[in-house]
């Protein structure tokens, strides 16, 4: 099994994890590896210990490649309530615990930005507030540091921004090319379609994003009128499917059901 995240045959369906403690998250990923996952997407800030053993084990529980992170929200969805301190260093037990990869979200080291834009407005993706977005130098250069000791882990990293706004197809490129000189693995842009229009926009923008970017990318847009891209954007070159082996009440039920997901790849395989 290749346990290189960025290597995996586009589009990877990743089953989404999670899970209030250890015997759930074990279980739950095995249900996604029957159900046809590539890889599992592991949310750390649900587990009830996410300690350097736990998270060993419930990483050598599979074969399948672990994408750990940490969205400070619990099973519960609440408020976590980690600091930035506490949540970069459970990034760095998942590393040490195996993982493949970590999923570090834009606004690691400014928790301000994670809800609004505090920056300098001199891009065009820095329109309308965007969310997770930092322009700080200093910010970036430390995001930048952190991504070079994962890398000297043997860890790759998922670089990760939601900017919860409408972006037309040139502002997400320009987004990722922005994004791009901190040197993740991979790119995870998603914003947010009101309109159908702004779903074929953000189609528009996964087409430009295969073409302009030299690291694999993962995006789709959000909101009820963004689930076609969710289905569309990986078979057009998107580097992750996020998906759910069986809802519950953590789901984000805007992502696509996994054995569903499965069927449609498998079978647009046989047409190219």
């Amino acid at each position: 099994m290749n346990k290189n995240i960025s290597k995996l045959l586009s589009p990877a369906l990743a089953g989404v994890v999670k899970a209030p403690n250890e015997a759930r998250a074990k279980a739950d990923i095995k249900n996604c590896h029957y159900a046809g996952a590539d890889m599992i997407d592991l949310h750390m800030s649900c587990l009830d210990n996410s300690d350097v053993e736990a998270l060993r084990r419930i990483i050598n529980s599979t074969r399948l490649p672990v994408l750990a992170l940490n969205y400070n929200i619990t099973h519960e969805l609440k408020n976590a309530g980690f600091s930035e301190e506490e949540r970069v260093a459970s990034f760095l037990r998942a590393a040490e615990a195996g993982a493949a990869g970590v999923d570090i979200q834009g606004y690691t080291y400014d928790i301000k930005s994670k809800t609004e834009f505090c920056g300098e407005d001199k891009y065009s993706f820095t329109k309308d507030n965007p969310r997770e977005i930092v322009t700080d130098e200093g910010i970036i250069s430390k995001q930048c540091e952190l991504i070079e000791r994962f890398h000297d882990m043997g860890t790759e990293v998922l670089l990760s921004c939601h900017p919860a706004v409408v972006m037309n197809a040139e502002q997400v490129v320009d987004l990722a090319m922005f994004l791009r000189k901190r040197n993740p693995d991979i790119i995870k842009i998603v914003t947010l379609a009101k309109t159908e229009e702004d779903c074929d926009e953000s189609i528009r923008a996964m087409t430009l994003l295969k073409r302009e970017l030299d690291i694999p990318v993962a995006y789709h847009a959000t909101g009820k009128a963004g689930i076609k891209s969710r289905i569309i954007n990986p078979l057009l070159g998107g580097h992750i499917a996020f998906c759910i082996e069986r809802y519950d009440e953590a789901s984000d039920m805007n992502q696509i059901d996994l054995r569903t997901a499965r069927a449609m790849v498998d079978n647009a395989r046989k047409l190219y």
